[in-house]
Order: C-alpha cells, then sequence, then structure tokens
C-alpha cells in the first residue's frame, strides 16, 4: 500500500530538518529504505486493482459485438423496407399526379365551357331585351357577356380563336346599344343652336333653345320611366358621363353663360302638349352689368326647369372600390359643370358688383344674402354639395375684395394721368391746396394733447410768443405751373388717402400702400414713358421739374395729415411718406439740369463760330461774331419765354443767369485770350459786348406782365456771376493805359476783384504797343 503523498513529503521535510545533527550518508540511507517501501505499496495497490478490472472489461467487449450484429441486421432490415416502400410509392405519386392534371384539364374545359355558355345566354337575353326596349336589362346582359369574355381572356395558355369572334360580336352589340340609347337620348333633350358663323352676341343667343321631352307621372315613373331607363343603360355602360358632359358643355355655352354676360337676356319657357321649350327674350338693352341678384334668379330658373323636366332622375353610379351608390342626373351635371359655372358667375358679375367706395359696402350685403340663397335652392334641387363653395367665399370676402379692386381702380387711374400729356397745365400760387372735403378730427394725437397742456398752463406763459412771425407763405410752394395731371394725380392720392380712413383695417393698409405705389410707379413710369420730349423741349423739363417739386412738397405732411385719422397700425409712424421726398427732388433736378446743359452747348456752340473774336477789323469775321452774339441772345430770349410764367421767379432767374454767365464768360476768355488788338478791333469788340450788356437784361421776364420784369432786369448781376467781370472788360478795351491803372488801383479797385494780373497784363500787351508807358503802367499791374 503506497504511503500518502502528504506522508512522503512530510519525511522529507523532517529528514531535511535534521541535516543540521546527522550525517549526510545515515541520512540518505534512510531516505532510500523509505522510498522502496513506499515503491512495493504502490505496485501492490495497482495490481490489486487491475485484477478487478480486466472481467469487466472483457464482459463489456462482449456486448459490443453482439450489438454491432444486431445494428448490421436492422440496417439490413431498413435497406430492404426503404427501396420496396419508395418504389410503391413513386408509382403512386405518378399516379395522382396524372389524375390532378387530368381532372385540372377538366375543371378547365368545364368553366370555359360554362363562361360560353354565360355568354351565349347573355347575348341571347340582350336581344330579346332590346327588341322590348328593356334597356337597362339588356345593358346588365351585355355587362354580364363583357364579364364573361374577359374571365376567357385572362387563361394564359388556353387561347381560343372563337374569343376574337366573340369579341368583336360584343364590341358590334354595344355599339347597337349605344345607338338605341342615343335616338331615345335626342328625344329627350333637343338642341337648337344658332349658326356657328354667328358671333357671340345677345342676338345670337336668342336662337338658342332647348326642347326638354315632359316626363310622365310618378305612377309611371315607379311603372318604369322611359328616362330613366335610357339613363340607367348609359349608366350601366359607362357612357352617362360622357354624354351628359357634352350636354353640361351646351347648357354652359348656350344658356348660362349668355345670361351672364348679357343683362339683356332673359329666360322663359314655352310648354307644348309633349315638349317644354327653354329659349330667351330680350328686355332692358341699354344695361351694362346685371345685378349678381339678377342673374342668380335667371340661372336658378333655368336650373329648375331642367330639374323638373330632366335632371330629377336617379341612376344607379358605380364607384371604384366601393358598391353601387344610387344619385340623381342633377348631382352629376352639378359635379362637371359648377366650378366653371361659379368662375363665370364670379368673374362676369360678382367682381362688377364689388362696390368702389366705402358707402356702399352696406348694400353688399343683399348680394351676400342672394348668393347663399342661389346656393341653398342648388342644393334642394341637389345640383349642389358641400357647406360653402368659392362662389359664396368670394362674396362675403367682399372688403378684400373691394381693397384689391380699389387700389386697382387706383393704380389704372394713376397710370393714365402719368402717360398723359405734360403740357397740359395749371397755375400754382402759395394759396393753392388740394380740393378735398374737410378731413374729420382725429380721436387722438399731438393736437389734442396740445390743447390740453395749454389749458393747463398759465395764461402768461401761454401767451409768451414773438413778435416777429413768419409769413404764412414761408413753407408755401412758390408760383408756378404743373401739369394739370399731376394736380389730380395728387387729388386722387388724397382721395384714396380719405377713403382709408373709413376702411377696415386691412382695406386702410392696403389703400395707403397703393398710394406710396402711385409715387413709386411716377417715379419710374414718368421719366422713361416722356424721356424723348423732356429731352427735346425745355418747357417740359421745366414742367416736370415743378411736378416733382410739386409732389414732393405733398409728400412731406401728406403722412403727418393722416396719420392719426387711419387705422391703429399705421399711427405709429408708419403713415409717412417724407422717405420719398428726396428722390422726387433730385428727379426734378436731375431733368431740369439735363436740359441746362443741353442749352449751355448749344450756347458754346453758337460762340464757337465767333472765330475767337479775333481781328475784328475784318467784315466777314465781324458778322460772324455779330451774328453768334445775336444767336444767343435769340435762345435766350426764346428761352425766357417757353420759361415764363411755368418756373418759379428764383428758380427762373438762376437758371436764365447761369445761361446768360455762360456765354459771357465765354467771352472774356475768348477776348483775354487774344495776344494782338488793334484800336480798330477794340471799339467793335466793345459795340459787340455793348449789345450783350444792353440786351441781357432782357431775357430776364419771368412774368407775363412787362412792367414786373424790370425788378428782375435790374438785379442781373445777382444772378450773372461773371456781369461785372464782363463790364470790367469793356471799360478796358475802351481805357487807356492811366485809366487801366486807376481801375486796378494797386490791387485794390474794381478790375482787381475781376481779373487776376497775368489777365491785365495780357489785355495790356494785346491792345497798347510796347513802349515805356506800357511797360510803367505793366510794372504797376501786380
Amino acid at each position: 500500500m503506497a504511503a500518502p503523498a502528504g506522508s512522503l513529503v512530510a519525511a522529507v521535510l523532517a529528514t531535511s530538518g535534521r541535516l543540521d545533527k546527522e550525517g549526510l550518508g545515515t541520512r540518505i540511507g534512510r531516505l532510500a529504505r523509505r522510498v522502496e517501501e513506499l515503491k512495493g505499496e504502490v505496485c501492490s495497490a495497482i495490481t490489486s486493482k487491475y485484477s478487478e478490472f480486466l472481467p469487466s472489461a472483457r464482459s463489456a467487449e462482449e456486448l459490443v459485438a453482439q450489438v454491432d450484429g444486431l445494428s448490421g441486421s436492422i440496417e439490413l432490415l431498413r435497406a430492404g423496407i426503404e427501396e420496396q416502400v419508395q418504389r410503391d410509392l413513386n408509382v403512386a405519386v405518378a399516379e395522382f399526379t396524372e389524375l390532378k392534371q387530368q381532372l385540372e384539364r377538366d375543371t378547365l374545359v368545364l368553366s370555359i365551357l360554362k363562361k360560353l355558355q354565360e355568354f351565349d345566354t347573355a347575348m341571347k337575353e340582350y336581344n330579346t331585351a332590346l327588341l322590348e326596349k328593356k334597356y337597362v336589362v339588356a345593358a346588365q346582359q351585355l355587362e354580364k357577356a363583357r364579364s364573361s369574355l374577359k374571365m376567357l381572356e385572362s387563361r394564359k395558355g388556353f387561347e381560343l380563336k372563337i374569343l376574337k369572334a366573340l369579341g368583336t360580336e360584343l364590341t358590334v352589340q354595344t355599339q347597337n346599344m349605344l345607338y338605341h340609347l342615343g335616338e331615345e337620348w335626342q328625344k329627350l333633350a333637343v338642341w337648337k343652336l344658332p349658326p356657328s358663323k354667328e358671333s357671340s352676341s345677345p342676338e345670337s343667343a336668342m336662337h338658342s333653345e332647348l326642347h326638354l321631352c315632359t316626363l310622365p307621372s310618378k305612377e309611371e315613373e315607379i311603372a318604369g320611366l322611359p328616362v330613366a331607363s335610357v339613363l340607367q343603360a348609359f349608366a350601366i355602360l359607362g357612357e352617362l358621363r360622357t354624354k351628359l358632359k357634352s350636354f353640361g358643355q351646351l347648357l354652359l355655352k348656350y344658356i348660362l353663360k349668355p345670361l351672364i354676360s348679357y343683362p339683356s337676356l332673359q329666360p322663359f319657357t314655352e310648354e307644348l302638349s309633349d315638349v317644354v321649350i327653354l329659349r330667351f327674350k330680350c328686355e332692358k338693352p341699354d344695361l351694362d352689368h346685371s345685378s349678381p341678384v339678377e342673374v342668380f334668379d335667371k340661372i336658378k330658373f333655368v336650373l329648375e326647369v331642367l330639374h323638373k323636366y330632366l335632371l330629377n332622375v336617379p341612376v344607379e353610379q358605380r364607384v371604384e372600390d366601393k358598391k353601387e351608390c344610387r344619385v340623381t342626373l342633377a348631382e352629376l351635371l352639378g359635379d362637371m359643370i359648377w366650378e366653371e359655372l361659379s368662375d363665370c358667375l364670379i368673374q362676369n358679375c360678382l367682381v362688377n358688383s364689388i362696390p368702389t367706395n366705402n358707402s356702399k359696402l352696406e348694400q353688399y350685403i343683399e348680394v351676400i344674402k342672394s348668393t347663399e340663397e342661389f346656393e341653398k335652392a342648388l342644393k334642394n334641387m341637389q345640383f349642389l354639395k358641400g357647406d360653402m363653395t368659392d362662389l359664396l367665399k368670394y362674396a362675403r370676402n367682399v372688403n378684400s375684395h373691394f381693397a384689391n379692386k380699389k387700389c386697382q381702380d387706383v393704380i389704372v387711374a394713376a397710370r393714365n394721368l402719368m402717360t398723359s400729356e405734360i403740357h397740359n397745365t395749371v397755375k400754382i400760387t402759395p394759396d393753392s391746396c388740394v380740393a378735398l372735403p374737410k378731413l374729420p378730427d382725429p380721436g387722438s394725437g399731438d393736437h389734442l394733447n396740445l390743447q390740453k397742456t395749454s389749458k393747463q398752463l398759465p395764461k402768461e406763459i401761454v401767451n409768451l410768443e414773438n413778435e416777429t412771425r413768419l409769413s404764412q407763405y414761408t413753407f408755401s410752394l412758390p408760383t408756378c405751373r404743373i401739369s394739370s395731371s399731376v394736380e389730380k394725380l395728387m387729388e386722387l392720392a388724397y382721395q384714396t388717402l380719405l377713403e382709408a380712413t373709413g376702411s377696415t383695417d386691412q382695406c386702410c393698409i392696403q389703400l395707403f400702400y397703393s398710394v406710396r405705389n402711385i409715387f413709386q410707379l411716377f417715379y419710374d413710369v414718368v421719366p422713361t414713358y416722356h424721356r424723348e420730349n423732356l429731352q427735346k423741349l425745355p418747357q417740359l423739363a421745366a414742367i416736370h421739374h415743378n411736378n416733382c417739386m410739386y409732389i414732393a412738397h405733398h409728400l412731406l405732411t401728406m403722412g403727418h395729415q393722416f396719420q392719426y385719422r387711419l387705422t391703429n397700425i399705421m399711427c405709429g409712424g408708419a403713415a409717412t411718406f417724407v422717405d420719398l421726398v428726396p428722390g422726387f427732388r433730385r428727379l426734378g433736378m436731375e431733368c431740369f439740369l439735363a436740359q441746362m446743359r443741353v442749352q449751355k452747348g448749344e450756347i458754346l456752340e453758337r460762340l464757337s463760330s465767333a472765330r475767337n473774336f479775333s481781328n475784328m477789323d475784318d467784315e466777314e469775321n465781324y458778322s460772324a461774331a455779330n451774328k453768334a452774339i445775336r444767336q444767343v441772345l435769340h435762345q435766350l430770349k426764346r428761352l425766357g419765354k417757353v420759361w415764363q410764367d411755368v418756373l418759379p421767379v428764383n428758380v427762373y432767374c438762376k437758371a436764365m443767369g447761369t445761361l446768360l454767365n455762360t456765354a459771357l464768360s465765354e467771352i472774356v476768355t475768348r477776348i483775354a485770350a487774344l495776344e494782338d488788338i488793334s484800336a480798330e478791333d477794340a471799339d467793335r469788340l466793345y459795340s459787340l459786348c455793348r449789345i450783350m450788356v444792353e440786351e441781357g437784361p432782357q431775357v430776364f421776364t419771368p412774368l407775363p406782365e412787362e412792367d414786373k420784369n424790370k425788378k428782375y432786369q435790374e438785379e442781373v448781376p445777382v444772378y450773372v456771376k461773371k456781369w461785372m467781370t464782363f463790364k470790367e472788360l469793356m471799360i478796358i478795351l475802351q481805357a487807356n493805359l492811366q485809366e487801366i491803372v486807376d481801375q486796378w488801383a494797386d490791387g485794390k479797385g474794381p478790375l482787381a476783384a475781376e481779373f487776376s494780373p497775368a489777365e491785365v497784363k495780357s489785355l495790356i500787351r494785346a491792345l497798347f504797343q510796347n513802349t515805356e508807358r506800357r511797360a510803367a503802367a505793366l510794372a504797376k499791374i501786380k
């Protein structure tokens, strides 16, 4: 029996613990003996265990051999069974498949024969029903035949040549059925229309007639109404909507739309024994537009006649993914034509009835009520369905339409004024004002606050004011002429703002911005539309300048006048036109300055033909210079007459002064540049300059009254910068050297105020010969 491992370890440890007491050999011998003992115990234990295990192992091997034999036998038996069963099973499956296929072929043939029989039966019953005029039954049988044919055609891999012939036969019979139904339909509603060559007019509309077959009584309807039978047959065949759409288009074109477009037409009916005739008669041919109430009554009358004699017929209508539903002919027709009819009523009737001012808005309530009653009547006839249509929405939204129409009318009127002639003018004075009704007192604002504050202040403080007051015309526009169209344009703007004060918030805002759009449109349209005339005609340029200044003048205060009378939304400072003022001032100035540049160019061009005012002793040169001077004066006088009583006096004088100054400056420059001036030349130059000095002031005629122009002619030096320079030049041309030196006065005289030393010296050298006296004079000019 082997010792436990723990014992051996313990022994070893015990032995190792005594190494220091015993000798090494003794310890090794003792350890070897112990190992031999342990080895004997281990061998004895292994031998004992193996002798017990061996019989068990042999017994297990015998059992394994027996199991392997039994398993082989089972495998042989299974293989035999599987082979036999599989063979029998394959045979059975093959037989079953063959029988199944045969059954399917027989079933298919049977179903096809059944469908062929159904098709044949349906066609026979169709022919019988058609001969008896049982149109609904005939149509149903056609649909059954069509269903059977579709089933036959859907059989893939089993096509029959007979199907093509059956399809042809079905098509022929369907068309035959539709022909008979069409004949019946034509008896129900017969149209007599005007010739196609006739233009659309009330006279041509009076040739339109609709003949309706009189419907039988309710007892006959229950028994089987021919009309219902025809319509139901159409519905079954899917042709009812096509027929009804065609009828609806004719109804719109020849009955309903003429009633809306021509106020003079009145519908009426004529009842005969078996037919009712719907036609027109002409009344009140002078009317331009019918009121919506009258139009609604006419349309309602026509639809009531149709409902009574034709449209009050129920039919079965198929709807996709739903079962058949029962609807009336009126409902179907309404779905088809109502949208187009309501659009026509809006565009040709309701639009014209929108009021053009606030006072008529209350009267429009009658139109809204009549619209509601009209739609209610149509719903009772089942012609219309739904809670509220676009027609009623449009009628009820009158405030928005009123604002849109008013704004559109304002813009159209403004554009017409802008494109009218500019030269038709009116005179504006400081006392002039736009003709307007008195504005109502504001409910709130600075004015009232100022009044309240004044009442609270002590009397001695309130009365404190400067004795010197500004003139009442200080901020007024000076007297001038403007286009009458611009005066009307400003009146239109004021009238529109005045109407905005009594409108709803939405309308008020739209009207206010329409007024702003008027002025923005003026800024864009007038300079472009009248461009050629403004460039060529000085008078129109001056009038346009005045127009722009007139508009800018009113824009300064227009917003303030209406600020507290507009809607609360606009009272916060939004109601202003001041931002447009600089643009209008610039527009007027640019146009007038462009015309001034043109006039300056013409003056300089005329003076260029004066041959630089040299060699005036030559008659040709003198004649050319004299002609140039006369042409310039003629141009200025003509321009003065053109601008007379048009431009404000101060603008007139500045403009004429600028142009005359251009001429004088050019003459001075050319004479001062001469290098040699003889005594005769000097005399002739002086005579030419004298013409300018004598006749130049005569171009200042701002007023038609001649005696009132003297004041401005005497003030020429104020407006002509080079006037004194020109007069000093004339003095030089006639003076001797001493007189020139005296005029210079050591740089303090009048000559020194107008000319530079270099210019005076140049003139002296040109006028006088080189002598000691000239040299002395030149020495004094510094």
